[in-house]
């Protein structure tokens, strides 16, 4: 064991050497020329954004006034009180001009700020979204562990095939199957809202009922995600568990859970993190849907309701936003790497 010890020091040397390297100006030059590159890319994003909502089929002016036929100069007071008049092109320069000065519009719909409005939804989706990603990476990298470390295994088996069920269901099916099964038949778990109506909650009973409705929904998202990270951890425990460095780590006698540990998950991670930042992305599409069918008053239902008001500043707000997050959490993703993975440099 003093000579597994010994020899094993140049492993520990190399991951010191990783966290000072990764930490280094370099690192974070690039991460500030990730940012000046991220605002043409967000330029881009706006103007495309832009384009297609108002290019779309659909006029907001009739989703305004409804079915009723009304006059001609009523139409046009409207046009003109949204800014609706005015060419293409001119509509573009104007909102780009309110985005550089923080102003992301005003709702056609809901007759506020739409900055305002989104914020005031931020907080739930962002709730929901973050005990997803918690939740799905912690049962998806627990499953895939015991899948790697026990290959072939029945657990395994069931790893395996639940990552291929997971995976294929779509999130708004699943969703109704959950109230189908633990709201309508069951009777255990609320099938809507953010909170109970009928009875007035206060205090910690108030955050037990909201924890209550969060659970379907949760479990609806998450599933889909479980099954990525439950695969991928799987299969690149088993490939870095199979390489020469972890084989020649059991030949000098070192614990087999310190192996797994110290280094099979260390080599894994950076495909891991990929993949957390990718749920990051797509759980915001799919919280879309969950919302909806869950009733849950977040920016994923505002956007739903917005579409079908053709509420177009709403849209291209919660776009916008939505934007913007995915570049910053890809590059936090990139940067994690650093402190992960040495063979990446950033010089």
């Amino acid at each position: 064991m003093v000579a597994g010890r010994i020899r094993d020091r140049p492993i520990r040397q190399a991951q010191k050497e990783i966290r000072v390297s990764g930490s280094g100006m370099s690192l974070w030059r690039y991460a500030a020329m990730r940012v000046v590159q991220s605002l043409p890319l967000i330029l881009g994003i706006i103007v495309i954004n832009f384009l297609l909502i108002n290019l779309a089929p659909g006029d907001p002016v009739t989703a305004l006034i409804g079915d009723f036929p009304a006059p001609a100069e009523y139409i046009e007071t409207v046009r003109q009180q949204f800014g609706l008049d005015q060419s293409l092109g001119v509509r573009l320069l104007t909102y780009i001009g309110n985005v550089l000065q923080g102003e992301l519009g005003f709702s056609f719909n809901y007759r506020v700020p739409v900055l305002e409005l989104v914020l005031a939804r931020l907080g739930r989706t962002l709730v929901l979204m973050i005990t997803t990603i918690v939740f799905a990476t912690a049962v998806g990298l627990g499953l895939g562990i015991m899948a790697a470390k026990w290959k072939d295994s029945p657990l395994d088996k069931f790893a395996v095939g639940f990552a291929t069920v997971g995976y294929s269901i779509p999130v708004f099916w699943s969703g109704q199957l959950l109230i189908l099964l633990f709201a309508v038949r069951l009777g255990w778990l609320p099938s809507s809202g953010l909170r109970s109506t009928r009875i007035a909650y206060e205090g910690l009973a108030l955050y037990g009922d909201m924890a209550r409705h969060m659970i379907l929904p949760v479990l609806a998202l998450s599933l889909r995600y479980i099954a990525l990270t439950t695969r991928l951890t799987r299969s690149s425990l088993i490939e870095t568990l199979n390489s020469d460095y972890v084989v020649a780590a059991r030949t000098r006698g070192i614990p087999a859970t310190r192996i797994l540990w110290n280094h099979g998950l260390r080599a894994a991670a950076t495909p891991i993190i990929t993949i957390i930042g990718y749920h990051f992305t797509f759980i915001v599409a799919g919280s879309a849907l969950v919302e909806t069918v869950f009733g849950w008053p977040g920016v994923g239902r505002l956007m739903y309701e917005s579409i079908g008001a053709r509420d177009y500043p709403t849209l291209l707000g919660i776009l916008l936003m939505v934007s913007v997050a995915v570049i910053i959490v890809n590059l936090i993703t990139d940067i994690l790497y650093a402190f992960i993975d040495p063979r990446i440099k950033y010089d």
